[in-house]
């Protein structure tokens, strides 16, 4: 074999410096990327207090990865509105191995809060929509009311004397709970607690009187008759409460609230870490055991795309923007 020409010598010298600077061509290095991740346990944040819906799904995807990509462990950090959880996310290293398990309260937090710590958009790179959430006006079996026009008609009567559960301003059912006031012309006064489990546990026990629940914090209580059971607030009903109308069934027409859990990571992450942990989470849900865990808790398991994420995320901001300023609403 002859030598190198001094031209094809250079040639083969500035490839040799290219490859070992790390300048392989981006699928190749990206393809070297996946196949290393994860080399350590992955931590998985839910920005509320265990026992509520984001605890439960937060578990149950943790278990999921922990079997296809090794030990992932959840780890609770609550407080306003979840809004400190996902700050500490948005801080954490782009490396894949600090996650974001948030409900529908994380496209809410930007109309709340005016000087949030973090920009739901541009400080996260959205990885999938795990599942979707009805959710169910419930009340104390005391309270007389068994339709979702008894209970305007109650609030009207008496405005502002019904306390309803929250798992805290900023969350969910807090914004459910705003948005029904706003279109019933009601007014309740909210009760918040430290997540959805307590909030719970606050109308179960009588400290409040009403709650805009997910279906999987409360659906337990309902079965066992120890809550009541007033309306699905989605279009139509839940078959793991089928006999349940929803509020459209009853006569209050303008009024829809749903719920949703999803994953995300710090803005920067790797394309190739977001698209590996998109892929197990797609393929969990259509595994029949896995699927039927989520149903099982009133779910419906998704496993969505990146790119519908940002979508459905986009599209919330501009919704709850106008609720907040419509109905004045401003937390602490």
């Amino acid at each position: 074999m002859s030598e190198p020409t001094p031209i094809r010598h250079r040639l083969l010298q500035a490839l040799a410096i290219t490859v070992f600077a790390g300048g392989l061509p981006g699928a190749m290095l990206s393809i070297a990327h996946a196949q290393k991740y994860p080399e350590k346990p992955i931590r998985l944040v839910v920005p509320f207090a265990p026992g509520g819906g984001a605890d439960i799904f937060g578990r149950l995807v943790a278990q999921r990865l922990t079997e296809s990509l090794g030990t992932t462990v959840v780890e609770n950090r609550p407080g306003a509105g979840s809004t400190v959880g996902i700050e500490f996310v948005a801080r954490a290293p782009a490396d894949g191995y600090t996650l974001l398990l948030s409900s529908a309260a994380f496209s809410a937090a930007a109309a709340l809060y005016p000087k949030l710590g973090y920009d739901p958009v541009k400080d996260f790179a959205p990885i999938s929509v795990v599942t979707t959430v009805p959710l169910v006006v419930v009340a104390h079996p005391s309270l007389p009311v068994k339709t979702v026009l008894d209970l305007v008609r109650l609030a009207k009567a008496k405005p502002g004397e019904l306390l309803y559960s929250t798992a805290g301003p900023g969350s969910l059912i807090h914004l459910a709970g705003e948005s029904f006031m706003s279109v019933t012309q009601t007014r309740l006064t909210q009760v918040p607690y430290k997540g959805g489990g307590q909030a719970m546990t606050g109308v179960l026990t009588g400290e409040t009187q009403v709650m805009f629940a997910t279906i999987e914090t409360v659906m337990a209580q309902i079965r066992a008759g120890k809550l009541r059971a007033v309306a699905m607030t989605t279009a139509e009903r839940s078959p793991a409460l089928p006999n349940v109308q929803t509020v459209g069934e009853q006569g209050l027409k303008g009024y829809e609230a749903q719920g949703w859990f999803a994953l995300f990571a710090p803005a920067g992450t790797a394309a190739d870490i977001v698209g590996r942990i998109q892929s197990e989470v797609a393929r969990a849900m259509k595994v029949p055991e896995f699927r039927e865990r989520f149903l099982s808790e009133g779910a419906v398991p998704v496993g969505g795309t990146p790119a519908q994420l940002e979508k459905l995320v986009r599209g919330e901001i501009a919704m709850w923007a106008r609720l907040v300023k419509e109905a004045k609403i401003k937390v602490d």
